[in-house]
């Protein structure tokens, strides 16, 4: 069985993940790399759900396999997504704090409460979108979901806004999942509101 972002209990128009890092004022993009799978969770070659997050890249900072974003990225009252990526997408996670927020980080134990949207990295289709369902956070526990999503959102702040590009070993891996095709790098928009 795998996870998906949002637990079952919680309508979605598709299905959803996010990736990697901690928060951070490191010049450099974080990655984490590839290692054992955790317990049924995404692809045999994933990392660790409970791997420790990588510091993530400084608000303007520029960050190689991040894609532009659309809108205004830095208002949190609007939905801001993902474009296509350039080039190869990356193979390790990566994220970039657009907007730090403050209080106390996001830890892998926690329930989250967040706005996303997803897209591919490969040409910017958006897959789905808490957006799309109104202004309302939704929740879920990091334990539930792909490596990638839970170690992306593992140190932000709320109030804070991040992008995070997951690699298929961190996602779904070569297996397909409703809209998603197997094989392809993730990247989400992910506005913490709130953790428990």
């Amino acid at each position: 069985m795998r996870r998906s972002l949002v637990p079952a209990g919680v309508a979605v128009a598709s299905i959803a993940l996010t990736a990697v890092a901690a928060c951070g004022s490191s010049d450099a993009p974080s990655t984490a790399d590839s290692a054992q799978p955790p317990a049924s969770a995404a692809p045999a070659d994933a990392a660790p759900a409970n791997s420790a997050p990588a510091p993530a890249a400084a608000p303007g900072a520029t960050v190689p396999g991040v894609p532009p974003l659309t809108g205004n990225p830095t208002d949190l009252t609007k939905q801001s997504q993902a474009k296509a990526g350039t080039g190869q997408p990356p193979t390790k996670l990566v994220t970039q704090d657009i907007v730090v927020g403050k209080g106390a980080a996001a830890t892998l134990s926690n329930t989250v409460d967040v706005r996303y949207s997803g897209t591919l990295y490969s040409d910017g289709t958006l897959f789905d979108s808490s957006w799309s369902r109104g202004n309302d956070p939704v929740s879920f526990p990091l334990d539930g979901v792909v490596p990638g999503f839970a170690q992306g959102i593992a140190g932000m702040q709320p109030g804070g806004r991040r992008v995070i590009v997951i690699p298929p070993a961190l996602g779904y891996g070569s297996n397909t999942n409703g809209p998603i095709p197997g094989g392809s790098t993730l990247v989400f928009v992910v506005d913490l509101v709130g953790t428990s």
